[in-house]
């Protein structure tokens, strides 16, 4: 059978599902759950079979702006680390109650209490030993919890804005990098609190003329062998391979720290009229993205030693029907998952489905 003969693997709309809240961040639980959270503050369990709601959460104040789930000895349903406003509690979903409130949560940590009003929560994070835990806030912050003692260690190096996105290096607890409206991505080992690398985005040029549109990191992902991704709100994309581990890029012995923010090893290409908001490996070299009115895009990305090049290749591309507006994106090897909200002004999530490539009839 021929290259030719097989059709091109993409993916259909198998179920919307709508909430009465813009949706606002997403995750997978175990395999089977996909985790909603909400700009009025609750949160939602969906099984991904009959996507009924399993569990909820309501109440908790603020936009529920990002969401980490923790596998649970004997139980299908993942424990959840949620951020919220200034706050991050964590939830055990396999509690009886079918809804959940404050007075709920196991733990409570209230991380910028001295701060003034632009230091909500954006993103977390936890690291591969799962004793710490990352997270962002508005106004520039890094911050990173030991999770035995619930003590907080805050970067000294801070963000000139926003800081929107945190990802741990993939085996190296200790490594995490952070992106923001200042368009830097920073590199740290938050265990002596130093910034290791550092990258910043410049401004896109094109034709001799500066794009209006500045570079904030607009989305951000890590894929598991060490691949960093970014997206800006000029509609390009940031591939970083110089930290991908040896066993898939060659022969490269292990670095002394994570190099993926390495000049040499890394692209970056128009390829949106928008805010790239959402992004997600769904393997260890193919990525999904959503640009911030829905259209959505997969790649596959490779590297060539040889020549030192960086390849992106588009394998499928589709518009959302349904969202206005898209907020969070999951993905794995056969869906992806978007979610935001609709003309209407209702919490929309997208649940597209991998369709099998399959040969042509023989003639």
């Amino acid at each position: 059978m021929n290259e030719s003969e097989v059709q091109h693997e993409y993916f259909s709309l198998e179920k919307t599902l709508e909430t009465p809240a813009h949706i606002s961040s997403l995750t997978f639980g175990h395999a089977g759950h996909l985790f909603a959270g909400s700009d009025d503050g609750s949160l939602r369990v969906y099984d991904l079979s009959s996507y009924k709601v399993l569990k909820a959460a309501r109440g908790l104040g603020a936009e529920v702006s990002s969401i980490v789930c923790v596998k649970k000895a004997g139980s299908d349903l993942r424990d959840a680390w949620i951020a919220h406003g200034r706050k991050i509690s964590k939830f055990q979903m396999d509690s009886p109650k079918m809804i959940q409130t404050m007075e709920d949560a196991v733990v409570t940590i209230e991380v910028s209490p001295e701060e003034s009003g632009d230091g909500a929560l954006n993103e977390l994070a936890l690291n591969a030993n799962k004793s710490h835990l990352a997270y962002t806030t508005d106004s520039g912050l890094v911050g990173v919890i030991d999770l035995s003692d619930k003590s907080i260690t805050k970067m000294e190096t801070k963000h000139e804005s926003v800081c929107c996105f945190v990802k741990f290096v993939p085996d190296r607890p200790r490594e995490l990098i952070s992106g923001g409206h200042d368009t830097r991505l920073l590199h740290f080992d938050f265990s002596q609190n130093k910034v290791l690398s550092r990258h910043q985005i410049s401004p896109h040029v094109e034709e001799g003329s500066v794009s209006l549109s500045p570079p904030f990191i607009t989305s951000m992902a890590m894929s598991i062998t060490g691949v960093l991704a970014a997206g800006t709100a000029d509609g390009r994309l940031f591939i970083g391979f110089g930290g991908e581990k040896s066993s898939v890029k060659g022969s490269k012995k292990k670095s002394k720290k994570w190099e993926g923010l390495d000049e040499d090893e890394i692209v970056l290409l128009k390829v949106a009229e928008g805010p790239i908001v959402g992004m997600a490996f769904a393997d260890s070299r193919t990525l999904v993205t959503s640009t911030l009115l829905g259209i959505i895009t997969q790649y596959s990305l490779s590297y060539d030693p040889a020549e030192a090049s960086v390849i992106i290749k588009q394998m499928w591309q589709e518009e959302s029907p349904g969202l206005t507006k898209v907020n969070a994106l999951v993905a794995d090897e056969k869906r992806i998952i978007v979610g935001g909200f609709s003309e209407k002004n209702r919490g929309v999530i997208e649940i597209w489905k991998q369709v099998i490539p399959q040969a042509k009839d023989e003639a």
